[in-house]
Formats: C-alpha cells, sequence, structure tokens
C-alpha cells in the first residue's frame, strides 16, 4: 500500500500509513527515500481537499502508468485527481478553493475536510483493527520503550 497526500492532508495520511504498518501491510509513503515503485499489484491511495495538489496529481499519474490501482480522497470529485482515480470518496467540507457550494465554518479553509479525513481513516483503522489483530493486543511493530 502507497500513500500519497501534501500538507496537512500529509499527516493524516502519513498517520494512516503507520498504522497501515502497525496492521503488518506493507505501508509507504510517496516521497520518502525508503519508498519502493509502485508495480502493478500495489494499492495506491492519495488524499487531497481540492483534487489538484500537483505532487499527488503526479503521484496518480505514476500509478495508473504502472498499472496500480489507485483510491482517491477527495474534497472535490470535480478535479484532476477525481478524473484519474479507479475509485473516489467524496468528504464535503472546506477545502482551499473556498468554493460557494462547500460548507460555512468558522475554521480556517481545509479544517474541515482535513478533520472528516482523519477521523475516516480512523475509522477505518479500527475495523482492520478488529478484523486483523487479537482484540486488546499490541502490535509487535508498534514501538515500545523499555
Amino acid at each position: 500500500v502507497f500513500c500519497s497526500a501534501q500538507g496537512r492532508s500529509g499527516f493524516i495520511l502519513r498517520c494512516f500509513c503507520m498504522r497501515l504498518m502497525h496492521l503488518g501491510s506493507q505501508a509507504h509513503f510517496c516521497g520518502e527515500t525508503v519508498t519502493p515503485a509502485l508495480g502493478r499489484e500495489d494499492l495506491l491511495i492519495v488524499l487531497s481537499g481540492s483534487g489538484e495538489t500537483a505532487s499527488t496529481l503526479e503521484s496518480v499519474k505514476s500509478a495508473k502508468a504502472r498499472g496500480t490501482y489507485t483510491i482517491g480522497i477527495l474534497g472535490n470529485l470535480d478535479s484532476s485527481i477525481g478524473a484519474l482515480v479507479d475509485l473516489s470518496i467524496h468528504l464535503a467540507g472546506t477545502t482551499k478553493l473556498c468554493r460557494e457550494s462547500e460548507p460555512q465554518s468558522v475554521q480556517m479553509s481545509g479544517s474541515l475536510f482535513e478533520q472528516a479525513s482523519f477521523l475516516l481513516l480512523e475509522a477505518v483503522v479500527l475495523v482492520l483493527y478488529q478484523d486483523w489483530i487479537d482484540m486488546g493486543s499490541v502490535s509487535p511493530l508498534h514501538a515500545v520503550i523499555e
């Protein structure tokens, strides 16, 4: 599993990528020095409120060229990334685009999308955790301080 996002979305997706690793998946974040190349049997998950983030879009293009399955978690389905990914998940919220169709919020633009993304991905982790790991056990891949 490969993950790609930038800015605050990148921080959120890194949390998810780490949890996938804790659950035993081979999970990598695009752009890191130890990240291998994408392949046909891989999955790329991207997170973008605008759906237009240039480096995230390039990750999707690269994945598509290699036959990698792609999932986009997006705040804007009518976007360059939305047009390319195999599966789109739409999270309605404020984005940096500040479109009139977005919900109103007293928070800075992007915050609602980012918060919704974190909650969605934590819910996915919970389901995977309940299915893959003995409940109550700590993953042997989780950092332990002795």
